[in-house]
């Protein structure tokens, strides 16, 4: 089956990002091609890992993820 996982170049890597999806802003970790395969075809997820406020790290989707106010002056 190969590697489980795979980081990913992102533009925003170390900046201030918000996820759409939860309103959350925080900064942007890693971006990480990750397998998700049961049995049978192999299917890959982009998983982006946010920290947050509070310090800890959520991930959520690739796409959830845009540029907060002021995340590009880095």
């Amino acid at each position: 089956m190969g590697e489980r996982y795979e980081y990913v170049p992102h533009r925003l890597l170390r900046r201030r990002v918000r996820d759409i999806a939860s309103g959350v802003e925080g900064e942007l970790m890693a971006v990480i091609s990750e397998n998700v395969s049961g049995v049978g075809a192999e299917h890959w997820v982009e998983l982006a890992y946010v920290r947050g406020p509070s310090g800890r790290e959520f991930t959520t989707s690739v796409g959830n993820i845009e540029s907060a106010p002021g995340g590009e002056a880095g």
